[in-house]
C-alpha cells in the first residue's frame, strides 16, 4: 500500500497560515468557494485520478495538527497563540470539497466557511501532482532530476565567482504546489541547504523548515487581497482595505506586498508613502518583471524613499538563469529575492502540470485577479470582470 501523500497538516505554504491568521481575526464568517484548473494538456486525462485523490482527500480530513508541529508554529515570532489554539482543534471537513469529471477533466471545487476551506489549495495541488508523476518511469525521471539538481548546484558556484554587487543573490523554495514528489522535494531543499547555502535562504513549506532548521518563506497570496473585493469596501478601495488589515494583523512582521491583483500600475496608485514606508518591499507575480521592478524603482523615488532599504521579491515562473538576469539587472539599485518554485522540484525532464486551485466567490459574489499576463486571470463572471477593469483602468486579461 503506497503511504498517503499528505504527510502532515504542517506541510502547506507559509502564507497559507499568514493569511489564515489574518482572515480568522478580521473575516470569521466569511464564505469562500475556490476551483482547480489545469492550464495545459496532461499527458493522459486526469479524470483517470479521481479514485485515488477521493481516497487522499478522506486521509486529509483525517488528520490533526500533532502537538510538536503546533510548538513549532508558537516559535514564530508573527503567529498568535489563539490562532495555534484554532489550530489545535482544526480538521478539514469532507463535505466541504467535492471531486468530479467533466469528459476528460477532473473537476475540484471546496466551498464553505473560508476559515475551513482556504487551506485545501496547496495539499490539492500537490496530492494531483504526485498522483499524476506516479504513473511515469520513477527510476528515469529521477535520474534525470538528479543530474539537473547537480548541474544548478554547479551553476550556483560558478556564479559565485563573478564580482560582488551592492545586494547579496538570495533565493528561496516556493515549489510545494508543483513539485514530482515529497520525497523528491526533501532530496532538493536538502541538497540545496547543504551544498549553496550562502545562496540558498529558506522554503515556502513549513513543515520542511521545521523538519530542517530552515527559514519559512512567505507572507500573502492573490486570496487574501481578491477577499477584500467582497468585503464590504468599495471595490476601488480593496487593495488599501487589504494592505490596512495586514499592517495592523502583523505590525511590522512579513513586510512583502503582492502587487498584482489588480495590475501593478493600480497597486501603485494606492501603495502611498504610508504603505511604502511600513511595507519592507513588493512580490512580482505577472508581467514583465524588468517593466515591473523599474516601475517600483521609479515609485520609491518619486515617494523618496531610498530603494536600497527596500526589496523586490520575483516569483513568476522563475528559474535559475532568469534569476540571474533580474539580479544583474537590479542589484545595485535594490534588494533582491527569488522564489523558484516547479524548476526547482518538478524539474524532471517531464512536462509538469500547470494547476491551480483559486478562490473565485466570495460571500456571494464573484471575486477576481486581472493579471498582467494575460491568461492568467482566472474568472467567470464577465460582468464583474468588465466592472473590474473599468474601476481599475485595466486593459489586460
Amino acid at each position: 500500500m503506497t503511504a498517503p501523500v499528505v504527510r502532515s497538516l504542517l506541510e502547506t505554504d507559509l502564507y497559507k497560515f499568514t493569511m489564515w491568521q489574518a482572515l480568522l481575526h478580521g473575516h470569521p464568517n466569511s464564505h469562500t468557494e475556490y476551483e482547480f484548473v489545469c492550464r495545459n494538456q496532461p499527458a493522459y486525462p486526469l479524470c483517470e485520478l479521481r479514485a485515488e485523490l477521493e481516497r487522499e482527500l478522506d486521509h486529509l480530513c483525517s488528520m490533526s495538527f500533532s502537538d510538536e508541529e503546533l510548538r513549532y508554529l508558537r516559535t514564530l515570532r508573527y503567529i498568535k497563540s489563539d490562532f495555534v489554539d484554532f489550530l489545535t482543534v482544526f480538521r478539514f471537513q469532507r463535505r466541504f470539497i467535492s471531486v468530479g469529471t467533466e469528459g476528460d477533466t477532473l473537476t475540484i471545487r471546496a466551498s464553505g466557511p473560508q476559515v475551513h476551506v482556504m487551506g485545501f489549495e496547496i495539499y490539492v495541488l500537490y496530492i494531483v501532482n504526485e498522483l499524476y508523476f506516479r504513473r511515469f518511469d520513477q527510476a528515469a525521471a529521477l535520474a534525470e532530476g538528479r543530474t539537473r539538481l547537480q548541474a544548478k548546484v554547479a551553476a550556483l558556484k560558478a556564479f559565485g565567482q563573478q564580482p560582488a554587487r551592492r545586494n547579496p543573490f538570495e533565493f528561496s523554495d516556493f515549489g510545494t504546489r508543483r513539485r514530482y514528489s515529497g520525497a523528491w522535494h526533501d532530496e532538493v531543499v536538502q541538497c540545496l541547504a547543504q551544498q549553496v547555502p550562502e545562496y540558498f535562504k529558506g522554503t515556502s513549506n513549513v513543515y520542511q523548515a521545521m523538519r530542517f532548521g530552515l527559514v519559512p518563506i512567505g507572507t500573502m497570496a492573490h486570496e487574501y487581497m481578491q477577499s477584500f473585493q467582497a468585503f464590504g469596501v468599495r471595490l476601488r478601495d480593496f487593495q488599501k482595505a487589504s494592505l490596512e488589515a495586514w499592517v495592523q494583523e502583523y505590525r511590522g512582521d512579513l513586510g512583502v506586498a503582492l502587487t498584482d491583483v489588480v495590475g501593478m500600475d493600480a497597486f501603485l496608485n494606492d501603495f502611498d508613502l504610508y504603505f511604502a514606508k511600513l511595507f519592507d518591499g513588493l512580490r512580482h507575480d505577472s508581467g514583465d518583471p524588468v517593466v515591473w521592478g523599474e516601475k517600483a524603482l521609479a515609485h520609491y523615488a518619486r515617494l523618496r524613499i531610498d530603494a536600497n532599504t527596500k526589496r523586490l521579491v520575483f516569483s513568476d515562473g522563475l528559474n535559475l538563469h532568469k534569476a540571474f538576469e533580474l539580479y544583474g539587472h537590479f542589484a545595485d539599485r535594490i534588494m533582491t529575492g527569488f522564489g523558484i518554485g516547479t524548476h526547482l522540484t518538478n524539474d524532471m525532464g517531464l512536462e509538469p502540470l500547470n494547476i491551480v486551485m483559486k478562490l473565485v466567490v466570495c460571500n456571494g459574489q464573484s471575486v477576481a485577479k486581472l493579471s498582467d499576463s494575460p491568461g492568467k486571470t482566472l474568472c467567470k463572471d464577465e460582468t464583474f470582470l468588465a466592472y473590474l477593469r473599468q474601476v481599475f483602468q485595466h486593459h489586460n486579461s
